[in-house]
């Protein structure tokens, strides 16, 4: 295991330690991408891409829908789950069984055994897309680690620690790359740095980021 710089370098091969509970899996999807691109399409084909918007009423730059039994929503009202769309009124698609096991094995590499999700986040990065600092504190379960695959075009992840203004260490990510972060990590800040512009053969302009989560 090879722990992290400030200024990562590291083989594709090997598993990082990022902070105490927090890895990073190079390459560890890459064999299950056209698979997992195969479903992705199904489920935005039922539940389309969409642009929420915040309870302060700013629209996010990153397209968002979801998979599982609970989805991610935010609005006027709040940032939670919700069983059901609102943009279609109906359940969000299921989560296939080959996100299933590879949410399953990932945290297991990760150290976190039986981990069970019932909510995939899937986020589309167009070029200058990013995600802000943030925690993920809307699920009711904190004992269950997240989950987080890289599609498509490059990106750098932003890590910090378990206050907005604890230093960041920046991460590059890769199409096939996951980030399993729980236990004492489970609640550190973390985001995403504008995405630039480029072509991946599979997924073309965006980067695709499916986030697994325990969240109830």
């Amino acid at each position: 295991m090879t722990p992290l710089s400030a200024e990562p370098t590291y083989e594709r091969s090997q598993r990082v330690e990022l902070a105490p509970g927090a890895f990073l899996l190079p390459s560890f999807v890459t064999s299950r991408s056209e698979v997992l691109v195969a479903e992705l399409r199904k489920i935005a084909a039922s539940s389309p891409f969409r642009r929420m918007v915040t309870p302060g009423g700013f629209q996010m730059s990153v397209e968002m829908t979801n998979c599982g039994k609970l989805g991610w929503i935010t609005d006027k009202d709040s940032y939670r789950y919700e069983s059901t769309d609102p943009l279609t009124g109906s359940h969000w698609p299921a989560m296939p069984a080959e996100f299933i096991a590879l949410a399953e094995d990932a945290a297991l590499e990760g150290d976190f055994a039986q981990f069970a999700p019932n909510a995939c986040l899937v986020n589309r990065y167009e070029p200058k897309s990013k995600l802000s600092l943030h925690q993920d504190k809307d699920e009711k379960v904190f004992t269950a680690p997240i989950v987080s695959v890289s599609l498509g075009l490059p990106a750098q992840f932003l890590f910090g620690g378990m206050k907005r203004s604890d230093p960041i260490v920046s991460i590059p990510l890769h199409h096939g790359d996951v980030v399993v972060w729980g236990g004492p990590s489970r609640l550190r800040y973390h985001g995403v740095a504008p995405v630039h512009d480029g072509s991946h053969p599979t997924i073309g302009s965006y980067r695709i980021n499916l986030t697994f989560r325990r969240a109830a």
